[in-house]
């Protein structure tokens, strides 16, 4: 069954050539047609599909557009133009910290961030406990959020993800923050998602974390599909792209 399905989504972004100091000055230079910018074609035409159950890895160069892609996925930016259809409950794991009030306690957000997802305040009642010992943040869950460091959010969100039983769950590189011991954890934990047929789609720079979690992966550059297919054939290929891509741009500059 498939579960994301995008048929030609392109995403394009406006990037000013001037600093815009405040939103009137924004529309005088609108109105009088002054706006100087350029266009950024994040995602070029993009067709895929992904069934049921498939653990996909995203890579690419910065800027390839892998995060503008989960981000179209998520529901969070609309596409240009194209059709986005994903069918179940969509978990973002995306940016460390958003949804979170870091003025509100962990134990505060937890129920914050359920009542985003659709879940009722007596649903998190049963799973708060749970959340909380995954996280292992037991001593600080009511302390206010803004004193966390990058680990603890990271902990916390991931525990508040996993727990809400996502149909699709969207990483972009979380994973990779974090002491051995939770991230050895959360591998456990997407393992045993896999086994439950739920659908992911992770964006890494670590090809070592790809190989171990993902049956299949989508290469990405310049906004465009290069390669797609198993982790033995798109990340030696992507590898030696990249290497070979690094060599030019030495030569070009000692020219």
């Amino acid at each position: 069954m498939k579960v994301i399905e995008l048929e030609n989504v392109s995403v394009r972004f406006f990037l000013f050539k001037e600093r815009i100091y405040s939103a009137k000055e924004y529309f005088i230079k609108l109105l009088k047609r002054q706006l100087r910018y350029e266009e950024l074609w994040a995602l070029k035409n993009v067709s895929l599909e992904i069934e049921k159950g498939e653990y996909v890895g995203l890579i690419g160069r910065n800027g390839a557009g892998k995060t503008t892609l989960l981000k179209v996925i998520a529901g969070i930016l609309r596409p240009t133009a194209g059709r986005v259809k994903v069918k179940g409950r969509i978990v973002p794991l995306m940016e460390l910290g958003a949804g979170f009030d870091p003025e509100l306690t962990g134990r505060e957000n937890i129920y914050l961030n359920g009542s985003i997802m659709g879940l009722t305040r007596s649903q998190m009642d049963e799973k708060v406990q749970g959340i909380i010992e995954f996280s292992e943040l037991k001593d600080f869950i009511d302390v206010p959020v803004k004193n966390y460091s990058t680990g603890m959010f990271t902990r916390l969100a991931f525990a508040l993800a996993i727990d809400v039983e996502p149909d699709v769950l969207l990483i972009d590189e979380v994973l990779a923050v974090g002491d051995v011991g939770f991230q050895k954890k959360c591998q456990a934990k997407l393992e045993e998602f896999h086994s439950r047929g739920v659908t992911m789609v992770l964006v890494s720079h670590s090809m070592e974390e790809i190989r171990r979690l993902c049956h299949r992966v989508i290469w990405l550059e310049g906004g465009e599909i290069k390669m797609d297919g198993s982790p033995d054939e798109v990340i030696p290929s992507y590898i030696e792209y990249v290497e070979f891509s690094g060599m030019q741009d030495v030569k070009g500059a000692s020219r």
